[in-house]
């Protein structure tokens, strides 16, 4: 859920009109940031807050009855189809490219998937990018099985980089200072993922791959080679925040980040 901070920024340049020729989103960054190629503002905090509370959205009921503490048919059903409309035509019609990133199982690699429509068969792919480890379901989806995509590479400039993406604004959650430490629940994940040794490697080094991936962004972009938009303090809220109010908190302040960049935003895409 530091992922409202995200869906503030983008909201931002959403109503600025600024564009882009791609995007890349790793699992909140996926589910919120699909909502930049649909061109829907406002959604992500929309429903997110609305939904707080549901059991139907993000509970352990959830969780024990499903094997999934976000529901799937519910988040990737009901909710677009049914409760917030998410504008598919729009999707289609916007000339950006979107893609998700997500954690292969059987190799521990990332996998990097274009979603062109954003339909039923590609919504597979954005629940995978989402699949939190211990929380989730495996999605097996095009011959892989598939974890959240940020098990692997949560920051995914380079790859973005190699494929043509040659001026980039990357939006981090969490505050420049931030040093993501070993994951304590290894010991746990090496119970119900020991079919996957591969995956646990990279869970097991996966605070030297963020760290590293997040200093690879600051000396790019203290270079003015890229853009880096980050909370400046920070972000204090649960990964399964059920408080609207903390939630709508983490929002403003991607929005007022966004808002207090602006013209630098501006003056980076225009040079």
């Amino acid at each position: 859920m530091r992922g409202m901070f995200t869906a503030g920024v983008l909201d931002v340049l959403m109503e600025n009109n600024i564009t882009f020729d791609g995007a890349i989103g790793v699992s909140a960054g996926a589910t919120f940031g699909c909502n930049l190629k649909s061109k829907q503002i406002g959604r992500a905090i929309r429903y997110n807050v609305q939904l707080a509370r549901d059991k139907r959205y993000c509970s352990v009921s959830n969780l024990l009855r499903t094997g999934d503490l976000y529901e799937a048919d519910f988040c990737y059903n009901v909710l677009p189809n049914q409760l917030d409309i998410f504008d598919y035509a729009a999707y289609r019609q916007n000339p950006m490219d979107f893609y998700v990133v997500a954690s292969d199982c059987e190799t521990g690699l990332p996998l990097y998937k274009k979603l062109d429509t954003c339909d039923e068969h590609e919504m597979l792919w954005m629940r995978a990018s989402a699949s939190m480890p211990l929380a989730s379901r495996i999605v097996e989806v095009d011959g892989y099985k598939l974890l959240d995509g940020g098990m692997t590479d949560s920051i995914p400039i380079k790859y973005f980089e190699s494929i043509g993406y040659d001026k980039n604004i990357v939006i981090l959650t969490q505050d420049k200072d931030f040093q993501k430490k070993p994951n304590k629940l290894l010991w746990l994940m090496k119970i119900f993922l020991k079919k996957y040794p591969k995956l646990l490697e990279a869970m097991k080094n996966r605070h030297d791959t963020y760290n590293q991936a997040k200093q690879y962004v600051f000396e790019k972009a203290a270079k003015k080679e890229l853009l880096a938009i980050y909370p400046e303090k920070p972000i204090t809220i649960s990964r399964t925040e059920h408080d609207p109010q903390k939630l709508q908190e983490v929002y403003n302040q991607g929005r007022l980040v966004a808002k207090t960049r602006l013209q630098e935003i501006r003056d980076f895409l225009a040079d």
